[in-house]
C-alpha cells in the first residue's frame, strides 16, 4: 500500500514559487523556484528527470503539454522548455518581471501576466506575442484561466475578468472584497465565479453573474490564523487549488497548514498536519486524486528564523473523505 504522502527528492534550494501537475497525469510535476531552476519530476518513481537553470528567480511555470513547459521570471523573459530534448528558447519578454504564466487551451496559446501592468497572449507555434492587454494600471499578482475565461488580480486590489474570444476590452472590473493585498485567485471549475485570498488570513468566494440573487451567494471567511493567549496571529493565504471533480478547494498559508473547503456549503472538510514552514504553492492534479504541496519560507518575517527549514515538495494522495462535499 502506498503512503498517504511522499516527500519528493531533489527539491529546489530556495523559495518554491509554483508546483504544477502535467495535463491528465498524476505522474509528472514541475516546480519553479527563486533558485533559478525549473525542475521536472516523475512523481511515481520519485525522481527528478531534468533541471533547467537560469540566473534569475523563476516566478511561475506551467505545462503546455506533457513535454513542453513554459516559465516566467524576474529577468522579464518567457521561456519554452522541451523536456524530451532538454532544449530551451526565449519566446519573448515583458517590460518588467513575469509573475504569472497560464496555458490557454482554447486558443492553444500562453498567457503571461507581468508587473509591467499588462497581460500578453503568445502564439507558441510562431513564438510571438499576438496581443497585449492593459490591466487598469495594476501589476499582475495572480491570474487564472479556464477555457475562455480569465481572471486577473492586480496590485491595486482590482479583479479584471476577460473573455479570450473578445479581448478588445475586459468583461468586468471589480474591486476586491478583501481589504488587503491579493495573494492568489482561481476560477471555479464551472467558470461561474472565483476564489481569492489575501495576505490577511482571509478568503473570498465570488460569483461572476451580476444578478442580485446570485450576488447574495458571495461570502468571505477568515482562515490560516491562530490564537495564542490573547494574541491572534494572522497569516497570508498564499495558495489555492480547486478539485476539478468535486469543486472543493484547498488553501495553503504561511501558518504551515493546508485546509480543504466546501465553498458551496461554507464548511471546512479537513486540515492536514502542520508543515514546518509556509505553504507557497498547491496544485491538484486533473482528477483530484493527488495534491502537490510546496513548503518554503517566503521571507515573511522581518528577522528570519534562526534555522530556516529547507524547501520541500510533498505529494499527497487524498481521499474522498478529505475532498468530497459531505
Amino acid at each position: 500500500m502506498r503512503p498517504t504522502e511522499v516527500k519528493i527528492n531533489n527539491a529546489p534550494e530556495d523559495w518554491i514559487s509554483c508546483v504544477r501537475f502535467g495535463p491528465k497525469t498524476n505522474q509528472y510535476l514541475i516546480a519553479s523556484s527563486w533558485d533559478g531552476t525549473v525542475r521536472f519530476y516523475d512523481v511515481v518513481n520519485n525522481t527528478m528527470r531534468h533541471k533547467f537553470m537560469q540566473d534569475d528567480p523563476v516566478l511561475d511555470v506551467t505545462f503546455m503539454d506533457v513535454v513542453h513547459v513554459v516559465s516566467g521570471s524576474l529577468d522579464k523573459n518567457l521561456r519554452l522548455y522541451d523536456v524530451n530534448t532538454h532544449t530551451e528558447n526565449i519566446v519573448g519578454d515583458h517590460d518588467a518581471p513575469i509573475r504569472c504564466v497560464e496555458y490557454a487551451e482554447s486558443v492553444n496559446g500562453i498567457l503571461t501576466g507581468s508587473w509591467d501592468k499588462t497581460v500578453k497572449l503568445w502564439d507558441m507555434r510562431e513564438k510571438h506575442c499576438v496581443g497585449t492587454y492593459e490591466q487598469c494600471n495594476g501589476k499582475v499578482y495572480s491570474m487564472s484561466v479556464n477555457e475562455e475565461k480569465i481572471v486577473v488580480a492586480t496590485s491595486d486590489r482590482t479583479v479584471l475578468i476577460w473573455d479570450l474570444r473578445k479581448m478588445e476590452e475586459y468583461m468586468m472590473k471589480r474591486e476586491s472584497s478583501l481589504k488587503y493585498q491579493t495573494r492568489c485567485i482561481r476560477l471555479f471549475p464551472n467558470k461561474e465565479g472565483y476564489v481569492m485570498s489575501s495576505i490577511e488570513g482571509r478568503v473570498a468566494v465570488e460569483y461572476l453573474d451580476p444578478d442580485p440573487e446570485v450576488q447574495k451567494l458571495k461570502f468571505a471567511f477568515k482562515c490560516h490564523r491562530n490564537k495564542q493567549g490573547t494574541t491572534e496571529h494572522i497569516y497570508p493565504v498564499n495558495a489555492i487549488s480547486f478539485h476539478n471533480v468535486y469543486s472543493t478547494f484547498a488553501t495553503g498559508g504561511s501558518d504551515g497548514y493546508v485546509n480543504i473547503w466546501d465553498g458551496f456549503n461554507k464548511k471546512r472538510l479537513c486540515q492536514f498536519h502542520e508543515y514546518d514552514t509556509s505553504i507557497s504553492s498547491l496544485n491538484f492534479n486533473y482528477d483530484g486524486s493527488t495534491l502537490a504541496l510546496a513548503c518554503s519560507y517566503m521571507d515573511e518575517l522581518e528577522v528570519p528564523p534562526a534555522n530556516v527549514p529547507s524547501p520541500a515538495i510533498y505529494v499527497r494522495y487524498v481521499t474522498d473523505q478529505e475532498t468530497k462535499q459531505k
